[in-house]
């Protein structure tokens, strides 16, 4: 009877789960794109149907990248003695990932991705605590690292900003933010102390312009942050060709990404060229970086206008809402169904990680 009735609350909440998703969902595309006023008729916007091809296929071969990426770390840090089975790996690589993309899009300052993971990979993936915090972080980080490097090629090497200061110091701000985290794991491996005086800095300054209420509290906190984060680093460092594949992955993941809002423009029968649009999509994801909504909602939509300004007014609406679905919807709409998923492998008794933890 006790079973039963747990079983019914799990059921509730869950399609309470689903629904709040589905609210989730339904307010960010009103905020994003209810102002829909010159938005043209559906039925009269004529898309070359063809050019979304190649977008849907730059999106999925980037979610196989970051996936592959999780594979690998899995494999060579948590699972070195090969005893958990190579189709849970992908499977705890898959979830890991959209769960992680999915918690960071409803979550303020994308804060929510990282926790998770390492919850997901330690209960259900069979992978020890150390690990399970490790490859999490290093996914987080590596992602970074990748897109800073696109990102200085693109600042340094094309005419990016032209005529737009305002953007430029965005792009430039947004990549300092960008950077702080692989700083200050590069930092912690070579320069720990200076990098601790660093960061009691930063608290300092923080607690001074009341950002920060309680400043010892805060040092506490950070300082056992930065422990747990020095250890996981010594882990990802121990493999030199790891780190090395993994940042490759993460180039190719932010690379993949920053050419979809090209085969959206052109598709929707905008003008511009591929060397252009690449150049301002990378500095216009650098400027909202910083910006502390889930998925950047709000902002991203009005700073990547400048992408879209080569399309008709009527356009924008469509190709804008078609660029969201491939980089914001498709994970909110994606993490709910792992979820219930999830559920349903619980309720016929096929816990996910059922092998023996490490």
């Amino acid at each position: 009877m006790l079973k039963k009735i747990k079983t019914k609350y799990r059921l509730i909440l869950t399609i309470l789960f689903i629904a709040l998703n589905a609210l989730i969902i339904a307010i960010t595309a009103v905020n994003e794109f209810g102002d829909s006023e010159n938005a043209a008729e559906l039925s009269e916007v004529k898309i070359i149907w063809w050019l979304l091809i190649p977008a849907a296929l730059a999106f999925v071969v980037s979610i196989v990248a970051s996936v592959w990426k999780f594979v690998m770390m899995i494999r060579e840090l948590g699972d070195p003695d090969g005893k958990i089975p190579k189709k849970e790996i992908w499977k705890t690589a898959w979830r890991v990932l959209m769960l992680g993309r999915y918690y960071d899009n409803v979550t303020p300052a994308a804060v929510g991705g990282q926790p998770f993971q390492i919850y997901y990979m330690h209960k259900y993936g069979g992978i020890s605590s150390g690990h399970a915090s490790s490859i999490p972080i290093f996914g987080m980080v590596s992602t970074q690292i990748g897109f800073i490097i696109i990102a200085l090629f693109c600042f340094t090497f094309g005419n990016v900003f032209g005529e737009k200061p305002t953007l430029q110091v965005m792009a430039w701000v947004g990549l300092a933010f960008c950077a702080f985290w692989p700083t200050i794991m590069i930092g912690i491996k070579y320069f720990p102390e200076i990098t601790m005086k660093f960061i009691r800095f930063c608290v300092l300054i923080l607690s001074k312009v009341r950002i920060i209420k309680d400043y010892k509290k805060a040092i506490s906190e950070v300082e056992k942050n930065v422990r747990e984060y020095s250890s996981s680093v010594n882990m990802i460092f121990k493999s030199r060709k790891l780190f090395i594949k993994v940042v490759l992955l993460s180039v190719i993941f932010n690379f993949l990404t920053v050419l979809i809002p090209f085969f959206v423009v052109r598709a929707f029968g905008g003008n511009i060229g591929f060397i252009e649009c690449f150049t301002m999509t990378v500095a216009v994801m650098a400027a909202v970086y910083f910006i502390p909504t889930p998925g950047n909602a709000g902002a991203a939509e009005g700073t990547f206008y400048a992408v879209f300004s080569s399309l008709s007014t009527g356009y924008i609406f469509w190709a804008m809402l078609v660029w969201r679905f491939f980089t914001f919807f498709v994970y909110i709409i994606v993490g709910p169904l792992i979820h219930l998923h999830m559920y349903l492998e619980k309720k016929h008794n096929k816990k996910p990680g059922k092998h023996k933890k490490l």
